[in-house]
């Protein structure tokens, strides 16, 4: 059988790690190919040696049937291959135009001819349903959005062989749908997609095969309509995963967090993107925020966790008045959307991230000076429990572990925080399904804990399984207060575009 790309044998190794172990795959023309694998497996490594980011120490790739070498993501691009990476390589002070044309500029007498280049970008995205704002700034813009430049970023160079890296990660359940109508929309016209994800349902509504890494190594390759998600989960992990939440009754107690009117505004065009929102979430209950992209959860959040003040309104935290203390102060354990902005020091080692919220207190310092006996045996504590992998344990720089083991770590982090309320912002994204599994028992944990959990995010089966109560947001205003058990997806989804609106919230 012929194979637009053939990867056979490919071995990589980092410090204290094998990442790829004699791997081989091979991708039909035309197909949807799913990679499949818990956090740490290699998927991303085998994928980045694909574009040229890494290089292989065994193996050879080859492009129907001849042996290529890929030195670079330009070797890459000459051979129409593309990737759409799980961590988005964006230049967060230019356009969202700029970046999409970034390296494939069309000039002429040394300038930069950005009309053609605009008309080409803007049709590409009313064409494949990825509407963007060509002149917006990408630091101005939602993950989610800039997920789309991405993507756009792809399309616009014309690749016949598509690497979709974790592209769902940060995508509502509607733009999910739709771009996996897209992704058949483009091998339909030829093109070939490997496409990486943890999400079962996925693979199972677009790809027609699945390879399944295992700890760097191949476990096999199957034909999707063949096996069910409980077949591909135990492949992944080894052992049987539950798909549903086990969570206990439990009765809420007091008040730890009220929200009472709050409002932040735009800083730019002054509309309010929180709009006089009002809500509680007591001991022992978790209270997920539900809600498409960009209406207000950002800046919500942000306000609660110290990180922006708002513009009016107030916060108590156990009945004391907090709206206008700084982030440190607040006590609150938060573990944000963005992990790379806003939850690691990227170039510190994984002992000195564990305790960055902690490391002035009497447990790891005296008089100032920091006892790395006690902080290292507190971080090899938390990477045994959590099950954090890193190469080289709590020395590993964190840049080089995988984009779920740096979640895992965050989680990690701010779970063993001494804090009655955790505001936990898409805490499994980009995770597998056992470390899912995982960290929704860490909070249903919390939870037994008597602690409040305050859940934000878009996945709404995570909506529906974890949470206690749904609060929706819909441009900034809180829509619906409902329980799980009194709402179907249907609703939900009818809630979070704004078609209806609860009389009582």
């Amino acid at each position: 059988m012929d194979f637009i790309i053939e990867m056979n044998g490919i071995t990589k190794v980092f410090p204290g790690v094998v990442a790829n172990d004699d791997v081989t795959l091979q991708l039909k023309k035309g197909e949807i190919h799913a990679l499949l694998g818990e956090n740490g497996a290699g998927k991303s490594t085998l994928m980045s040696i694909l574009f040229g980011l890494y290089q292989a120490e065994k193996g050879t790739i080859k492009k129907n049937g001849k042996a290529v070498h890929i030195s670079g993501p330009i070797d890459a691009g000459k051979l129409g291959i593309g990737m759409v990476h799980q961590h988005f390589k964006l230049v967060h002070n230019f356009t969202v135009l700029e970046n999409i044309i970034l390296g494939a500029e069309t000039v002429k007498y040394g300038f930069l001819k950005l009309d053609d280049a605009r008309k080409q970008v803007v049709d590409l995205s009313r064409r494949y349903k990825l509407e963007i704002d060509p002149d917006a700034f990408i630091s101005d813009i939602t993950v989610g959005m800039q997920q789309r430049v991405e993507i756009l970023k792809m399309l616009y160079r014309e690749n016949e062989i598509l690497i979709f890296d974790e592209p769902t990660a940060v995508l509502t359940p509607q733009e999910i749908e739709e771009l996996m109508h897209i992704m058949k929309n483009l091998t339909a016209e030829g093109k070939s997609i490997l496409f990486i994800t943890h999400k079962l349902d996925e693979i199972k509504a677009a790809a027609n095969r699945c390879t399944v890494l295992r700890k760097g190594k191949c476990i096999g390759t199957v034909d999707v309509a063949a096996v069910s998600k409980e077949d591909l989960s135990e492949m992944m992990v080894g052992r049987k995963v539950s798909l549903s939440v086990e969570k206990p009754p439990q009765q809420s107690g007091e008040t730890i967090l009220k929200v009472e009117n709050l409002t932040v505004n735009s800083k730019t065009h002054g509309k309010a993107l929180v709009n006089n929102a009002s809500f509680e979430v007591r001991a022992g209950e978790i209270v997920c925020i539900a809600g498409i992209d960009g209406n207000g959860q950002q800046e919500l959040v942000y306000a609660l966790a110290g990180m922006s003040l708002p513009d009016s309104g107030r916060i108590f935290l156990e009945g004391k008045e907090i709206t206008h203390n700084d982030i440190r102060s607040r006590g609150i354990a938060h573990i944000p959307e963005d992990r790379h902005r806003h939850g690691l020091v990227l170039d510190y080692n994984l002992a000195f991230n564990l305790v960055l919220q902690n490391y002035n207190t009497d447990q790891f310092q005296t008089r100032g000076f920091l006892k790395f006996d006690e902080i290292y045996k507190y971080s090899d504590k938390l990477i045994e429990n959590f099950d954090i992998r890193a190469g080289q344990g709590s020395n590993t720089i964190v840049r080089s572990m995988s984009g779920g083991n740096q979640q895992k770590a965050i989680i990690a982090r701010e779970i063993s925080r001494d804090s009655r309320l955790l505001v936990a912002v898409q805490p499994t994204r980009g995770l597998d399904v056992g470390a899912c599994e995982y960290v929704h028992n860490q909070l249903v944990a919390e939870r037994s804990k008597g602690r409040g959990v305050l859940l934000v995010s878009l996945e709404l089966d995570e909506v529906m399984n974890v949470s206690d109560r749904i609060l929706v947001i819909f441009d900034g205003m809180i829509v619906a207060d409902v329980r799980p058990n009194e709402v179907t997806f249907k609703d939900l989804g009818l809630y979070m575009a704004g078609s209806v609106k609860q009389e009582s919230v």
